[in-house]
């Protein structure tokens, strides 16, 4: 309801594990110059952006397709996202083989990568991206799958965007509260366990309401084993409003840490049309500053391209199903964006 939409969920295993495949041999022996065979896409500078770009993404597979017709123009925009580290979001069917996947490559890359959890029960409302597990034995078990492809090598996981919000807006329905706060104590006690893996636990975004509103039930799903929160996930909110939402969140539970999701806000939120689809693949978008831990405040452990930019949101305005790469919608993103 608030802006989540976008699971990224589209591809089919069998597809998710050649690209896997692709990516993790491609990386590189020298851990900083990996490139794929088609797009050439290599890894950001360690120091300052330590998260994996994936050399065989959407954005990628498109930059390799627009050079193949002789489209360089549109190849130059698009290559503005693929070069760029994105969440990569673990599907339903196969977390351990997808976690796994996705950090061996990193790690064979000197990376970090970035994951996303989003497979809640009774997710998302009925809205977009509807779905989720099955039942609260069934999250549980894809959790640890979650872990067990993680293992020791490094990771940062962004947990289950909207669960908490839509428990506040009364969105979800009350017979589920309990058990919800429940899974994600459960799901941020569980990935604590592992070696190398940070948990960062969405908070909604600067727009939706205020900070008490939120702060108690992030403490009742565990806030306190987890890193931090994070903050804009999938929305557009700028990055300075972000950063004023997170710090009065932060001064509330016990001075945590966030992230930020800044993967289109490079304009801002859109304010014409319907209000309820404002975040649902709005016009006039940009993309916003590029993945970094080199943040503007010292409470902000990072900015982050959560949402893959060019994934549509879901079924408004024309757009594919929530998460389906849409390459007219990621021209007009990157063409938007200022260097």
């Amino acid at each position: 309801m608030y802006g989540m939409r976008g699971a990224g969920m589209s591809a089919s295993a069998a597809v998710l594990g050649a690209a896997l495949l692709v990516a993790g041999c491609s990386s590189g022996g020298d851990g900083d110059n990996g490139k794929d065979a088609g797009a050439k896409i290599t890894q950001q500078p360690k120091e300052s952006d330590p998260f994996w770009v994936n050399p065989d993404g959407n954005a990628a597979r498109q930059v390799a397709a627009y050079e193949k017709s002789g489209k360089d123009d549109e190849a130059e925009q698009i290559r503005k996202i693929a070069e760029q580290p994105t969440g990569e979001w673990i599907g339903p069917e196969n977390p351990e083989q997808e976690a796994k996947g996705y950090t061996e490559a990193a790690d064979k890359a000197g990376r970090t990568a970035l994951l996303v959890l989003y497979n809640i029960p009774h997710r998302d409302c009925g809205q977009y991206s509807q779905g989720g597990a099955a039942d609260g034995d069934a999250y549980r078990t894809w959790i640890d799958g979650v872990a067990s492809g993680i293992g020791d090598r490094a990771a940062t996981v962004i947990l289950e965007p909207d669960a908490i919000l839509h428990l506040v807006d009364g969105c979800t329905e009350d017979e589920f509260h309990e058990e919800r706060y429940d899974l994600l104590k459960g799901a941020i006690t569980k990935l604590k366990s592992l070696k190398n893996t940070k948990v960062y636990l969405d908070a909604g975004n600067a727009g939706w309401g205020h900070p008490d509103q939120i702060y108690e039930p992030l403490q009742w799903a565990g806030i306190a084993q987890a890193d931090g929160f994070a903050v804009n996930v999938s929305n557009f909110y700028s990055t300075e409003d972000s950063v004023a939402y997170g710090k009065q969140l932060s001064a509330k539970v016990g001075d945590k840490h966030f992230v930020i999701d800044t993967s289109r806000n490079g304009k801002g939120p859109y304010t014409a049309g319907d209000e309820d689809e404002r975040w649902c693949n709005p016009p006039g978008r940009a993309l916003g500053e590029t993945p970094t831990t080199k943040t503007a405040d010292p409470l902000v452990d990072a900015y982050l391209w959560v949402k893959r930019p060019g994934e549509s949101d879901g079924t408004c305005k024309g757009g594919p199903k929530a998460g389906q790469w849409w390459a007219s919608y990621a021209l007009k993103l990157a063409k938007a964006s200022t260097p």
